[in-house]
C-alpha cells in the first residue's frame, strides 16, 4: 500500500508544480527542433556520465539510443523489448535452475500440459508475424510458361 500511496502522493505533487508551469512548458516546445535535440541530449550525456562518473554509463546510453532509434525506425514495438530487459534476468535464473534439477534435460518444459501448450503457443505467436511475408514472398515468384 506504500507504493499505491507514494504514486497518489506523487501525481498530487506533480499537478501542484505543473500546472503554475504550463506556459513555460509551452515556450519549450516553440523551441525549434535543430536547437532543442543538441539540448536534450546534452542533458542526457551529462546524466549518464553523472551517475557513477564513467566514461562506460555514456557509451552504454549511447548504444541504447541508437538501438531505440533502429527498433523505431524498423518499426518495432518499445514495449516487449522493455519487458524483455526488465523479466530477463528473472526468466534466465529461473530456466538455468530448472536445467540444472533435470540435469540439462529439456523435455521437462513439455511434460506437463500447462507449459507445453504455454511453450507452443508461444513458438507459434513467434511465427505469426511471419506468414504474411512468407506468403508475398512466394506470391513474387514467377512463372515459367
Amino acid at each position: 500500500m506504500g507504493l499505491i500511496a507514494s504514486m497518489y502522493i506523487g501525481n498530487v505533487m506533480l499537478v501542484a508544480l505543473n500546472l503554475p508551469l504550463i506556459g513555460l512548458w509551452v515556450k519549450i516546445l516553440k523551441i525549434p527542433y535543430p536547437i532543442l535535440f543538441p539540448l536534450i541530449l546534452m542533458f542526457c550525456l551529462v546524466g549518464a556520465y553523472s551517475l557513477n562518473n564513467s566514461v562506460v554509463e555514456v557509451l552504454v546510453m549511447c548504444v541504447c539510443g541508437i538501438a531505440g532509434y533502429l527498433f523505431r525506425k524498423f518499426g518495432y514495438e518499445a514495449a516487449p523489448l522493455i519487458l524483455g530487459l526488465v523479466l530477463g534476468i528473472r526468466l534466465e535464473t529461473a530456466l538455468r535452475r530448472s536445467l540444472l534439477l533435470e540435469k540439462g534435460d529439456l523435455t521437462i518444459f513439455f511434460r506437463r500440459p500447462i507449459s507445453a501448450v504455454l511453450l507452443c503457443l508461444a513458438i507459434f505467436l513467434i511465427i505469426l508475424p511471419l506468414i504474411p511475408k512468407l506468403g508475398k514472398g512466394a506470391s513474387k515468384v514467377p512463372k515459367s510458361d
